[in-house]
């Protein structure tokens, strides 16, 4: 059992590393949108001259960096929680790691499979036509965002299962397994 355990564990540790670079790439998607808007916004109010084009580019990079940046935001405890009893004393560790087993075993995988399945027929159609956007002088090529949505969903699936391994480790091996909150300050950029 020690060579799967380990086995777990490594591959626990590799797909945090993998959101890890997600998230890092995202800040910067960030900062890229940020930049984009201010143009866009002083095109507009200042010269009276706007872009379908830039505004679509702003909403694809917002979709981007909430498709790609999910399973960060997972690995850090940052999505919106119902905390009615899970910060209890009362929970402790071990209640806590069972909410986070379950959580991820019963809602998020099942959910993220449901809409990774249900958007491959999706993302496969538009990729087929070669979508593009639908406005005059919109973007070209809208099947690379789309596929966003299944590789977003499968990096959160991943986060999930790091997840339910860490959870399972602070269950089995607490002595062996790191800190509840190891890896959920944010990076420093």
């Amino acid at each position: 059992m020690k060579p799967l355990y380990r086995l777990a564990v490594r591959t626990a540790a590799l797909i945090e590393t993998l959101s890890e670079w997600s998230g890092r790439a995202v800040a910067w998607l960030v900062l890229l949108m940020v930049g984009l808007i201010g143009y866009d916004v002083a095109m507009r109010y200042l010269f009276q001259s706007g872009s379908v084009a830039l505004q679509e580019l702003e909403w694809h990079l917002f979709a981007l960096i909430f498709l790609l940046g999910a399973a960060y935001t997972l690995k850090h405890d940052g999505h919106v929680r119902v905390d009615v009893f899970y910060q209890s004393r009362r929970l402790g560790a071990r209640g806590r790691a069972w909410v986070d087993l379950l959580g991820c075993l019963l809602f998020l995988v099942p959910f993220c499979l449901l809409v990774i399945h249900a958007s491959l027929p999706f993302v496969e159609n538009a990729w087929r036509l070669g979508e593009g956007s639908p406005d005059p002088g919109g973007l070209p090529h809208r099947y690379l965002l789309k596929a966003a949505i299944p590789a977003g969903f499968f990096l959160l699936l991943l986060q999930g299962i790091a997840m339910m391994i860490r959870s399972i480790q602070r269950l089995c091996c607490p002595d062996e397994a790191p800190p509840e909150d190891a890896g959920r300050e944010g990076p420093e950029l």
